[in-house]
């Protein structure tokens, strides 16, 4: 059973979301929706690389969150709620130096209150290079900016 709001989510319904963000500034791209999860994939190259020419952990943490924040959006209903990052926190356990990264985002909890998504990235060897966890407040709807295409 999905757990998503729009029972006919597709990628084509998340990608006006990453226009003029972050996501699409490094480029971010969505991959697969499932019953339960979200994938999306991000390049290692010269705007998410640290000095070494490894990927950096921030950009790793950008596509964690990026992938937990549009999953939570996809579970509430926009009419009477949003969704705002209440914390992260990330394990960088391997490397990876080009290709590509992908991170896949699964509930831990969907509350009332919060939502907590694990979200492990892989290199393109399907190495693990990330482990995240990112928790989420779910609030009222107020006048905060609204995403493009919610």
């Amino acid at each position: 059973m999905s757990i998503w709001f729009d029972k006919d989510l597709t990628i084509e319904k998340l990608e006006p979301l990453g226009k003029g963000t972050m996501s699409e500034h490094i480029g971010i791209e969505w991959v697969e929706i499932g019953d339960n999860f979200l994938k999306a994939k991000m390049p290692v190259d010269h705007r998410t690389n640290q000095p070494y020419g490894l990927l950096h952990g921030g950009a790793s943490c950008v596509l964690a969150e990026t992938i937990g924040s549009v999953a939570s959006a996809m579970v509430i209903d926009h009419a009477r709620f949003q969704c705002v990052g209440l914390e992260i926190n990330a394990n960088h356990v391997h490397s990876a130096t080009s290709g590509y990264v992908t991170g896949m985002a699964f509930p831990l909890h969907l509350g009332r209150s919060t939502h907590v998504w694990d979200i492990k990235i892989f290199n393109d060897n399907d190495k693990l290079v990330c482990v995240s966890r990112l928790t989420m407040a779910i609030i009222e709807k107020r006048d905060f900016k609204t995403p493009r295409s919610l």
